[in-house]
Order: structure tokens, then sequence, then C-alpha cells
């Protein structure tokens, strides 16, 4: 028998998480130059890194020699103090994709199942995958959840229910009324995990203190990110709010020392840095006016969204995928998600956008 057979045959069968191109590959593969790579792949910020996290991760830089602290205690106290949660009901993670994963492990097994919407982050069904647990994906509704129908599946072995708000990688949002009444019709006994990575570039009128929900429903879990508004994503740094005895079971099943500390430092330093998140949030509300447009000048249909990305439908996405390659433009395709005649673009900068709708238009013509 040959050893990797002796692995459990639902590790055996996980497909692996496809991350975007990066661009240093591109440019091995295809001879071109990097500087004139435009990467719209990763839903990453293109403005860069926070100024203020910058400075604060060159403070560090002399104590690398040094173990992280492994309660992550300053960044703690500064979430707490800016999100009003207690610091008992804080777990921080390697990303966001970490404590998604710390709510898997800590609440399944090969005898339950987890819930989640068809077309919705492809974390979901591996961290359900990697605990022996049975996936229940629901289908979508207008590429977004359908809570009734994800409420309707909800059954005796359900532990979990993930959710993504708003949704990646079609940019779908439930409004705060509907998701406040699904919490309500949610079985106590079982947790939902609000994945709200992109919640920072809601606009004012959808924003909701969603982090005030946890006093009532002592079952949601939220988690949020670092990787996307802040510009920390090669860092890795994200964060869950619970209640505190689920936060407490997260932290059994965590990684000692699963966080850097140029990210610990990184993170307590962006989230004073104001400015840059509203610079942000302005140039990605002005890049996905620029996307739309172009999209409705080239006659292509796209999924409205209000994250920093924006899915349009092209056609045959992998092909042309591969036409905007060859021209040095990395975008998103997205028949994992079951939607292969999309693509899934970043709002980048004004430049960025201007060469994505110059690219594509050429692409869809050969």
């Amino acid at each position: 028998m040959d050893l990797c057979d002796r692995a459990p045959s639902y590790i055996r069968s996980i497909a692996p998480y496809q991350p975007g191109k990066p661009i240093a590959e591109l440019a091995r593969e295809l001879g071109l130059d990097e500087s004139g790579i435009v990467k719209l792949a990763s839903n990453e910020n293109p403005l860069g890194v926070s100024p203020m996290a910058a400075a604060a991760i060159a403070r560090v830089l002399a104590d690398l020699s040094r173990y992280p602290d492994g309660s992550g205690y300053e960044l703690k106290q500064a979430l707490s103090a800016k999100l009003g949660v207690a610091v008992d009901r804080i777990v921080l993670g390697n990303g966001s994709n970490d404590v998604l994963e710390m709510a898997a492990r800590a609440f399944l097994s090969p005898a339950t199942n987890a819930v989640y919407a068809q077309h919705a982050f492809a974390v979901y069904p591996l961290a359900t995958q990697a605990t022996g647990a049975r996936g229940i994906e629901v289908a979508a509704r207008e590429f977004g959840h359908d809570l009734d129908a994800m409420s309707a599946a909800i059954d005796a072995d359900t532990r979990l229910v993930f959710i993504a708000n708003p949704n990646n990688p079609t940019g779908t949002f439930i409004e705060p009324r509907a998701m406040r009444a699904f919490l309500r019709r949610v079985p106590a006994n079982v947790v939902v995990v609000v994945d709200e990575a992109y919640q920072e570039y809601l606009p004012a009128e959808l924003q909701a203190d969603t982090v005030a929900w946890l006093g009532e429903f002592p079952n949601l879990v939220i988690t949020r990110t670092f990787s996307k508004i802040y510009g920390l994503a090669g860092l890795r740094l994200g964060y869950a709010l619970a209640h505190e005895s689920v936060a407490d079971l997260m932290n059994r099943v965590r990684q000692p020392f699963n966080v850097n500390s140029m990210a610990l430092a990184a993170g307590q330093a962006a989230l004073d840095d104001e400015a840059f998140v509203r610079r942000s949030r302005e140039a990605n509300f002005a890049g996905m006016a620029a996307l739309t447009a172009g999209f409705k000048r080239l006659e292509l249909p796209y999924i409205p969204s209000v994250g920093n990305f924006v899915t349009v439908r092209v056609g045959d996405g992998g092909e042309v995928f591969r036409r905007l390659l060859r021209r040095g433009v990395i975008v998103r395709p997205i028949t994992g998600y079951g939607l292969p005649a999309h693509l899934r673009v970043t709002i980048g900068t004004e430049a960025e956008n201007a060469r994505l709708l110059q690219a594509l238009e050429e692409s869809l013509d050969g």
C-alpha cells in the first residue's frame, strides 16, 4: 500500500485552493517584463500598504529574532477599543482563512455537516472537507445567498453555516435586516460564521454594527481581515469576533505564534490610519464606476458588487483569461466557483483599470 493511501480519503480528495497567478510567474511563463504586468486577480489594495503600518513594520525589524507575542495582547487591546468588544471575544489568525479553519476544526467532525452557498468563498468547502464533515451547498439566488433555502438545509447534524457578506467572488450583499432575521431562525446550537472580509468597502448606507449582534446571538462568529482595505495581504492577518466560550474553543485549536511580529505591529497601526482607509474606499468607488461603465460600453453583463472587485460575464472565461495574460493583465477565472463564463476583476488604480478595459476589448476580438 502506498504511504499516502493511509491518509483519510476526505484529505486525499481535497482539490487544493488555487490562488491568483503571481506577476513573477506570468513574467517567467510568457517572457514579459514584470514592470509592465497589471495584476487585478486577488482583491488586493491598489494603493499599497497603510503608511502607518509600514512605519510600524520598520520599528519591529530589529526584534525578529524573538518570538511574537503569542496572545497578541496589544493588537487585541486596539481591536477591543476600536470595535467595542471584550478582549476575550477576539481570536487572531494568520489571515481570516486561518480563523475560518479554526471554526471548522472546533465544531466539525466526520459525523456532522456545514452549510454554505453556491458561488461562495472556496475556503468554506475546503475547511469543511478537511475535517471529514459533509458540505451542503445551497443553490444561489441571483448569484448570492438564498437565506430561506440555507435555513431549510440545516438539519440535526449541522454544526456550522458559512456566509460571506459581501460575497466573494460575486460581490453580492445581504442587507442587515435580512441577516438578523436569518440569525433568529438558525437554531441556537448551530454556529453561523459571517465572513466580513470586505466590510470596510461598504457604502455608508449599507454599514451596520454587526459586532453589537454578538450580544444577541451567542452562536454568531464574525471574521474580518487586514488583507484588503488595510493593504496587508502579504503579512497574513485576520481575526474573529465571537462569544467568549466560542472564542475559547477556537483558541484551543489555534497554532502557537500563528501571527508574526510584523503583522501584529502593522495591524495595530493600520487600525489608526483612518486617512488611508478613507482614500482606499474613495478610490474603490471611483474605480468601480469606471470599470462598470466600461463593461456597459462593451455590452458585457456584470454582477453589481459592493466589494473591491466586480465579476463580469465574458463568454468563454478561460479563453478570455488566457488572452488577457498574453497582454500582461492578470484577472481571476472562476470556473471553480461554477461561473465558467465569468471573470472576477479587482478594482485597481485609474491607470490599471484603463489598461484592463483596453486589454479586455482587444481580447474579446481574439
